[in-house]
C-alpha cells in the first residue's frame, strides 16, 4: 500500500499525527457530517474543499488538490496571471494550465464550527506536487519567520484588536444583473448611529449581536477577551488575548470568516474593509500587539529590568527595526485601495514611522514597565483586511533585523503628529514601491514572493485607475 503525501514527505510532526488520528476516531463515531478543508489564499481569504465524512478520513493525510488557477486571482477573484502559458504565468515549474496543488491539512488546527451542524473544519498548508512548500503560500512564509526566530530561543506572543463594523442585512442584492467580479454589494442599515464610544446603552442596544458572536467564537477556543463598541457608526471592536507562534494568524483569518458566516446566517453582513462609503464613516484598524518570549522560560524578553528603559534591550532593538522598515511593511499592513484612506493626521492612525510610550497617536505605541509580564509594541499600522501571515512575517523579518544590528529606535515622540520623521506611503502604488525597494524584507519574503504580491496588487490598481469615481463626475461633469 502506497503512503500517504503526509508521509511520503515527513509533513506531520508526531503530535500532528496523534492529531490526526483524534479527528478520524471523530469520524468514525459519525460526530461529522462534513469536514472543511480550508486553505488561506494570498490575500488571507479562506478558499477549499468540502468532504463528506468517509471521503475526509482519506483525506486528512492524503491531501486535497486545488487548482493552481487560485494563486493568480486578485480581490475580485480575476486570475491576473496567464495561467496558460508555459509555467502558468509564474515562472515556476508546474503551475501551467491550471495544473493543481496539494493542500495539506494541519490537524492541531481542527474544529467543530458551532453554527454549522456536524461540520468540522481544518486548516491547510500548500505544497507542490514534489512535496516542497508552495512559494506562493503566505503561511509557509510565516513559519519561515517563526523558524529564524526559534533558532534564538525565541517564540512570537501576540494579541489582537480588531476593528469592524456590522450592519442589519436589508437586501442582499441576488438579482440575475446583480451579478459580476464583482457582483453588487448589499443594500444595509446600521445598528447603532456612532459616537457613543464605548457607552452601555449602544452596547446594550446591540447585546443579541454581541452575545451571539461571543458564544460561537467561544465555542471555536478562540481567546476572545472583550467586546466593545467602537466610535463609528455600526462599528465594533474584538479584542483577543496573546497566543504564541502561529496562532495569533490562524486566529485572525478564522475569526474574519467566522464573524462573516455568523452574521449572515443571522441577517447581518459584517465587513472589515477599512473604510465603508457610508456617512459619518470611522476608519477601521487592526491593532497588534506583539512581544517576544524565551522558549525554555517563558518569560517576557521586552520586559525592562528595574531602573532600566521602558523595554529591555533587546525589545529596543526589535521596536528599533519595525519602525526601520515600516515603510516598506506598509503594502502587508495595509493591502488594499480603501486602507489608505485611513492615514490621516490627528485620527488615531498614524502617518509616520515613530514610536511613543502610550500615545495612541502614533503607529508603534510602547507599553513597558519592570515587572510588567506584558510588556509589548502595539503596531497601529494595520487595517484589519490584511493577510495576518503576511503582516506578522513582516513584523518578525524587521524586528529580528533590529536585533541582529543593534539598532537604536530613537528617542520617543511625544507629539506624533509634529515630530519630524519619515511619511508612512499615502497610496497602495507607494507602498508597493517601498516594499520592493526594501531588501531586507524582499530576502525575508523572497524575491519571487515579492514580485508575484506586487504584479496582483498592481493588477488591482490598474482596474481602478480605470473606474471613473463619483467624485470625479461630481468635480468635471458640470464644471467643464
Amino acid at each position: 500500500m502506497s503512503s500517504s503525501f503526509a508521509e511520503r514527505f515527513g509533513l506531520w510532526s508526531a503530535d500532528q499525527q496523534a492529531q490526526a488520528k483524534d479527528i478520524i476516531a471523530r469520524i468514525d463515531a459519525g460526530e461529522l457530517d462534513v469536514l472543511r478543508f480550508a486553505w488561506p489564499d494570498q490575500h488571507g481569504v479562506l478558499r477549499g474543499k468540502t468532504l463528506v465524512a468517509v471521503a475526509a478520513r482519506s483525506a486528512l493525510a492524503r491531501g486535497v488538490n486545488l487548482t493552481s488557477t487560485l494563486l493568480a486571482k486578485d480581490t475580485s477573484h480575476r486570475s491576473v496571471f496567464p495561467v496558460f502559458s508555459a509555467g502558468g504565468g509564474f515562472a515556476l515549474e508546474g503551475l501551467q494550465g491550471g495544473a493543481d496543488f496539494v493542500v495539506l491539512a494541519d490537524p492541531s488546527t481542527f474544529r467543530m464550527l458551532p453554527w454549522a451542524p456536524r461540520t468540522g473544519w481544518v486548516l491547510c498548508d500548500a505544497y507542490m506536487k514534489d512535496g516542497q512548500p508552495c512559494p506562493f503560500a503566505t503561511r509557509s512564509i510565516l513559519q519561515r519567520a517563526l523558524g529564524q526566530l526559534s533558532a534564538r530561543n525565541l517564540e512570537f506572543v501576540a494579541g489582537l484588536e480588531v476593528e469592524f463594523h456590522v450592519f442589519k442585512l436589508d437586501e442582499a442584492h441576488m438579482a440575475l444583473s446583480d451579478s459580476g467580479q464583482p457582483g453588487t454589494p448589499p443594500a444595509v442599515s446600521l445598528l447603532t448611529h456612532g459616537h457613543q464610544y464605548l457607552t452601555e446603552l449602544r452596547y446594550d442596544r446591540v447585546d443579541a449581536l454581541m452575545d451571539l458572536l461571543r458564544t460561537q467564537l467561544q465555542a471555536l477556543g478562540l481567546p476572545l477577551h472583550s467586546l466593545e463598541i467602537e466610535f463609528g457608526p455600526s462599528q465594533f471592536e474584538l479584542v483577543f488575548g496573546p497566543t504564541v507562534g502561529m496562532a495569533p494568524a490562524d486566529t485572525m483569518v478564522l475569526l474574519r470568516s467566522a464573524i462573516k458566516q455568523i452574521c449572515q446566517r443571522n441577517g447581518y453582513h459584517a465587513t472589515f474593509m477599512c473604510r465603508p462609503k457610508i456617512p459619518s464613516v470611522m476608519s477601521s484598524g487592526w491593532h497588534l500587539h506583539q512581544s517576544l518570549q524565551h522558549v525554555k522560560s517563558g518569560a517576557n524578553a521586552f520586559m525592562p529590568e528595574a531602573g532600566g528603559g521602558v523595554l529591555s534591550p533587546l525589545g529596543m532593538q526589535y521596536l528599533a527595526g519595525l519602525k526601520a522598515h515600516a515603510c516598506g511593511a506598509a503594502a502587508l499592513a495595509s493591502p488594499t485601495l480603501n486602507g489608505y484612506r485611513r492615514y490621516r493626521p490627528f485620527s488615531l492612525a498614524p502617518d509616520r514611522a515613530i514610536w511613543a510610550q502610550d500615545n495612541r497617536g502614533a503607529m508603534l505605541r510602547v507599553l513597558g514597565a519592570p515587572g510588567d509580564n506584558a510588556s509589548r509594541i502595539e503596531n497601529r499600522v494595520g487595517e484589519p483586511t490584511a493577510n495576518p501571515y503576511l503582516y506578522l512575517a513582516s513584523q518578525l523579518f524587521s524586528g529580528l533585523h533590529g536585533i541582529e544590528h543593534a539598532m537604536d529606535p530613537g528617542p520617543s515622540a511625544d507629539a506624533p503628529y509634529e515630530t519630524p520623521a519619515e511619511q508612512l506611503p499615502r497610496s497602495l502604488d507607494a507602498a508597493l514601491a517601498a516594499l520592493q525597494a526594501d531588501a531586507v524584507l524582499v530576502e525575508g519574503l523572497g524575491k519571487p514572493f515579492v514580485d508575484y504580491y506586487c504584479h496582483i496588487k498592481q493588477a488591482e490598481i490598474a482596474r481602478f485607475n480605470l473606474e471613473v469615481t463619483e467624485w470625479e463626475h461630481r468635480e468635471y461633469f458640470d464644471m467643464f
